[in-house]
């Protein structure tokens, strides 16, 4: 058997990392997948390769997040390797090894925001976000879409590229209402250098498969049309699935394949799901297959069966509602941005980010300058209950002239307090300092 598509698989189940024995983001998510991977001889096949995982570096990790105090007081050695995962899996694709690249690595990542005190939502860093801004430094920039197909609404991803036009991010989730983080509505757009980039799909509970490939059908692929990225990213957790313990979606290891066969991502990298035996090891062969594009026809749950799992009339028609307006602030994305954004110079955002596991609450005042010429500088002011305060400013990699200069200029003035810690993220020169430096 050969592969239609050359694929590489990095696979790192981090033994030595858990939040606790019991936790449900725990090794023997990917021991039962690599167990299946082995069963069904996916390591013979004719074109998929396995390359084991790098090692981020801080560098990396500062081109996209403000750590307080820093990287390696938060961070073990399993987050480090993970992302080194996703380095490895873009090296695959862009340094011209494979055609597609498939990382079944974890610590997750895609609740880890731009600031980081702690753990939360399983994620500590964005692991998808540093091998794709470690990518567009080694390889030249890039228009990326990232399609979030996990349960869980991606809110940390959304935060890092809220204001970057060059990266679409699509996240299709469970409504907020219903499930953790809470947030991930249609009216949230991005800011006001990216308006109308930041998509979200918020799904009733009980969506199934034909729920799933409607959305993307009549919302998501007429966006990829119009947008033409030159790489896709699927961040695809697996907690939709019919037996996650943690959600209450409908969708298969069937639906995964053939999502994965449709949408035709570069990349994909694995998020959540916590259904260790009834999902994973399925769900994960689905795409492998599907992302080889090889048949998957065959791939099925032991107790899988339509009419068990099939879509209410009711819930078809709230999602065809859902992903028609969503269509629809897309086309009037620059009508919808002139009308909020008109006359303005700055815009505030203001938030408050819970961390569920480390107990640890965030409050953040946002600000974005609005510039003709590129996204504009844009700063985030933090302060947590316990008791740090810092300001992160980030440059973005496309500035112009005046907003490099006023970010440095925020930077080096001394008039703020003195318990505030500063950062600076120079994305155009790659270069981060610290109050500290």
């Amino acid at each position: 058997m050969k592969a239609k598509n050359t694929l590489g698989l990095i696979l790192f189940p981090a033994f030595d990392w858990a939040i606790s024995p019991t936790h449900p983001e725990r090794e023997e998510r990917l021991l039962y997948t690599q167990d299946q991977i082995l069963e069904e001889g996916i390591e013979d096949i004719d074109g998929i390769h396995f390359f084991n995982p790098g090692i981020a570096t801080t560098k990396d990790i500062n081109r996209v997040h403000f750590c307080y105090p820093d990287p390696e007081t938060l961070l073990t050695e399993s987050h480090f390797i993970a992302a080194g995962g996703m380095k490895r899996a873009f090296d695959a694709v862009l340094g011209g090894e494979t055609d597609k690249s498939f990382a079944l690595v974890r610590p997750p990542g895609h609740h880890a925001q731009r600031v980081v005190y702690g753990d939360r939502g399983f994620c500590i860093i964005n692991i998808e976000a540093v091998g794709l801004e470690y990518a567009r430094k080694k390889y030249g920039d890039r228009r990326v879409t990232i399609v979030d197909t996990d349960c869980h609404h991606g809110d940390g991803t959304e935060d890092i590229y809220w204001n970057d036009p060059d990266t679409l991010f699509i996240s299709f989730h469970q409504d907020g209402r219903t499930l953790y983080p809470g947030t991930g509505y249609m009216e949230e757009l991005g800011g006001p250098g990216a308006y109308g980039y930041n998509i979200n799909i918020p799904l009733p509970p009980n969506t199934g498969d034909e729920g799933f490939q409607y959305v993307l059908e009549n919302t998501v692929m007429p966006i990829l049309e119009d947008f033409q990225p030159d790489l896709i990213i699927n961040s695809a957790g697996q907690d939709n699935h019919y037996t996650d313990p943690l959600t209450n979606m409908n969708f298969s290891a069937q639906g995964y394949a053939a999502l994965n066969h449709r949408l035709n991502p570069d990349i994909a990298v694995l998020e959540g799901g916590y259904s260790i035996q009834g999902a994973l090891p399925y769900v994960n062969t689905g795409i492998v297959l599907a992302m080889a594009g090889l048949d998957y026809s065959g791939v099925y749950e032991p107790d899988y069966h339509l009419g068990k799992w099939k879509q209410t009339d009711r819930v078809t028609s709230q999602v065809q509602d859902i992903a028609r307006r969503v269509l629809e602030n897309w086309k009037n994305k620059e009508a919808l941005a002139e009308k909020k954004f008109k006359g303005k110079k700055t815009v505030q955002r203001q938030r408050q980010v819970y961390y569920d596991t480390a107990g640890i609450m965030e409050g953040q005042i946002q600000e974005f300058k609005v510039c003709p010429d590129c996204p504009g500088v844009n700063m985030v002011h933090s302060k947590n209950d316990r008791g740090a305060q810092i300001l992160g400013i980030t440059i973005p990699r496309n500035a112009c002239a005046a907003c490099e200069k006023e970010g440095y200029h925020i930077f080096e003035d001394k008039s703020s307090s003195s318990k505030q810690k500063k950062y600076l993220q120079d994305l155009l020169n790659d270069r981060y300092l610290t109050s500290s430096d």
